[in-house]
């Protein structure tokens, strides 16, 4: 065989690490001075999730809240966004990192016993499935619970087009005939 040779690029060894030109120290003229804004994404769910179930708005709400938490757009007071709607996914995942009580999943008639007990994620998106998030009971139960999320500053956007079935206009009966006979005017005689 050969022999294994350790050897270290030039750059290592004379104290330059690579890329390190790329960093731009706070208070330089190409700072841009504004500071660097976390991306709520999945955060600003997790901050909705965890301040209902602290308020104890979660029992008697669930699928509304899980109406919200995937078709709708959250946003603070201040017009900063918090999110536009997560994949069942990944609200699965919150609720199973934030331990939201399983029991919740009888408000929309689904049986806790019944569901993957050993995997909670698994669990979470089961029940999500079984609460029909994008049936009408479930856009009735997000506007009741919209109002009392805005004392706790979050302000939940309007239900995304075609989750409200439209109703159908009703057609306008037609006036039954009339069985008598109508005069009619008098035909003309050919000559």
């Amino acid at each position: 065989m050969g022999e294994v040779d350790m050897t270290t690029p030039a750059d290592v060894v004379a104290g330059v690490v690579a890329g390190a030109a790329r960093v731009v120290p706070p208070g330089t003229e190409r700072d841009c001075g504004e500071p660097l804004a976390r991306s709520h994404g999945m955060d600003g769910i997790r901050e909705l999730l965890s301040a209902v179930r602290d308020a104890g708005l979660a029992a008697g709400n669930f699928r509304g809240l899980l109406h919200i938490a995937i078709g709708r757009k959250i946003t603070r007071p201040d017009g900063t966004t918090l999110s536009t709607g997560v994949t069942w996914r990944a609200l699965a995942a919150d609720l199973k990192n934030l331990r939201f009580d399983t029991e919740l999943v009888r408000e929309f008639g689904a049986d806790p016993d019944a569901l993957a007990a050993r995997d909670r994620e698994r669990f979470w998106y089961s029940a999500i499935a079984l609460a029909k998030v994008d049936s009408a009971e479930a856009v009735a139960d997000a506007e009741k619970l919209v109002p009392r999320l805005r004392p706790l500053g979050f302000i939940i956007g309007p239900p995304p087009s075609g989750s409200i079935p439209e109703p159908t206009p009703a057609k306008p009966k037609a006036e039954p005939k009339a069985k008598a006979k109508e005069e009619k005017p008098p035909k003309k005689k050919k000559k």
